[in-house]
């Protein structure tokens, strides 16, 4: 798309959003034309505690389907729409509602903690969600006698069992982007860049995580950027929070890490994220549709462990 035709989309949106009374939020991990106009732009847990702030009619949620599915759940009077309804999750499919209702029978007693990315369903089943931003702080504020089943990420899961102590039986889910890391290409790539601190997502895998100086969610990662007196840092998550975080940090120097396989950038990208695009936001918001719908019943029970994490995580 030509810059022109960015530039005129842009000025509509920002115009739409104003005659229609609507927020647009958007995850790290959207195009940079889609955070360039987002009214908040923030990972999983920001999203979740602007979405409670919101005075709009309407929420347009820039990001993926279980992400707009939580605005709708803390908003079930707004109207929620989602620039495209197939911009999915590859963890949140990893856990299929009815295996994991399945998984949790065959193992009475446990405290069911599951990561926010999963479908509205599976939060219907669990007494606590967390983010990959207050996963530890909540599984130490469990019992320790208590024994605890965590879902839907493998990999967050041991993470979080290697900070915490805590035994917990994990769901075997992952997501496909943050296990695209190559730990050879990363450990060349340190080589070319000794001075570089390597900085990484927990939903990473342990191999990869061992490399790293920091692990933490997205917003975490960019407050130690931020933070930290290190000129130059290789980034272990999806490559679209460089935008945001060169915009932090203009003077620093910021190298995604590799993917196993070569592609567009030679980073790790996701496609459900990609879905969305200027123009779909447009349409979108035209349209005021796709829009995101969860059946009542669902939205009550889902409401109780959204709103436990929230108020842990003050």
């Amino acid at each position: 798309m030509d810059t022109n035709k960015i530039k005129d989309l842009k000025e509509r949106i920002l115009q739409l959003k104003k005659e229609k009374n609507a927020v647009l939020l958007a995850h790290y991990y959207q195009e940079n034309d889609i955070q360039d106009i987002a009214d908040y732009v923030g990972d999983s847990l920001g999203l979740s505690q602007e979405a409670m702030k919101v005075d709009a009619d309407i929420i347009l949620f820039a990001g993926v389907h279980f992400m707009a599915e939580t605005a709708k759940i803390l908003n079930p009077n707004k109207k929620v729409i989602l620039p495209d309804l197939n911009a999915g999750c590859s963890l949140a499919e990893s856990c299929p509602p009815d295996l994991f209702k399945n998984f949790i029978d065959q193992h009475p007693d446990h405290t069911v903690i599951t990561y926010v990315n999963c479908s509205a369903e599976v939060k219907a089943l669990t007494d606590i969600v967390v983010t990959s931003a207050n996963a530890v702080k909540i599984v130490e504020s469990i019992p320790k006698d208590k024994p605890i089943i965590f879902a839907p990420d493998k990999n967050l899961g041991k993470y979080v069992m290697s900070k915490t102590g805590r035994d917990m039986l994990l769901w075997d889910g992952s997501c496909v982007v943050h296990e695209a890391f190559s730990l050879d290409k990363l450990i060349e790539l340190h080589k070319q860049h000794p001075d570089a601190k390597i900085i990484a997502h927990p939903e990473s895998e342990t191999h990869i995580l061992a490399t790293a100086s920091y692990i933490g969610s997205t917003s975490g990662m960019i407050d130690y950027v931020k933070n930290n007196p290190n000129n130059k840092f290789i980034v272990a998550t999806e490559f679209g929070i460089l935008h945001k975080m060169q915009q932090e940090v203009p003077d620093k120097i910021l190298i995604p890490a590799p993917a196993k396989e070569d592609n567009t950038c030679a980073c790790s990208e996701c496609g459900y994220m990609k879905m969305n695009t200027l123009q779909k936001v447009y349409d979108c918001l035209v349209n005021e549709s796709p829009e995101v719908h969860v059946a009542e019943d669902i939205i009550q029970k889902a409401l109780i462990p959204i709103e436990r994490m929230l108020e842990l995580s003050k």
